[in-house]
């Protein structure tokens, strides 16, 4: 089983502003490949700074998702699934970056690393915070790279626990 656990951070409320991208990429429970990206989003006003630290000084130099997906593109490959925590968050920045920049969305489904905690451990709350404090999975929340391996970590851990014939995560 391939996954690729993913975590965007936006500037605004538009779905369209991913100003960082954190992948992960996990092969047979085994981390194979990371990436942390900063993109400049299409508009330079940043509502939530004050959430993840990133600013339009820091991401006026850097390429936007257009420019960045031939890069991340090979990531997605000969994946069984995209995962993310709160994955309709994810999914939703996903395609709106990719209509934003005539790109075919991946036609790859994705999980959600909340849903899989409240299934698999009865965790709640379910952010991830709260998640990573019950499985013990370093966090440095907000941070794309760290909240998508943390995500990745998630996975791994509910997949090792899942049992042959059990409800898919």
């Amino acid at each position: 089983m391939t996954f690729l656990a993913i975590d965007f951070e936006t500037a605004d409320y538009g779905p369209d502003s991913a100003c960082a991208i954190g992948l992960v990429r996990v092969e047979e429970g085994i981390i194979t490949s990371r990436a942390s990206h900063l993109i400049r989003p299409p508009r330079e006003e940043f509502v939530f700074s004050y959430i993840h630290g990133i600013t339009w000084e820091d991401v006026e130099r850097e390429p936007t998702f257009q420019e960045l997906w031939p890069k991340i593109r090979p990531m997605f490959r000969r994946v069984d699934f995209l995962a993310a925590h709160n994955a309709g968050f994810d999914r939703n920045v996903l395609r709106a970056c990719c209509e934003a920049a005539c790109i075919d969305m991946p036609d790859i489904p994705f999980r959600c690393s909340m849903v899989t905690a409240r299934r698999t451990w009865g965790i709640y709350p379910t952010k991830l915070p709260d998640v990573c404090r019950h499985l013990r999975i370093s966090l440095n929340h907000h941070d794309a790279s760290s909240d998508a391996e943390a995500c990745a970590r998630i996975m791994v851990k509910a997949l090792e626990q899942r049992k042959s014939g059990e409800d898919q995560i």
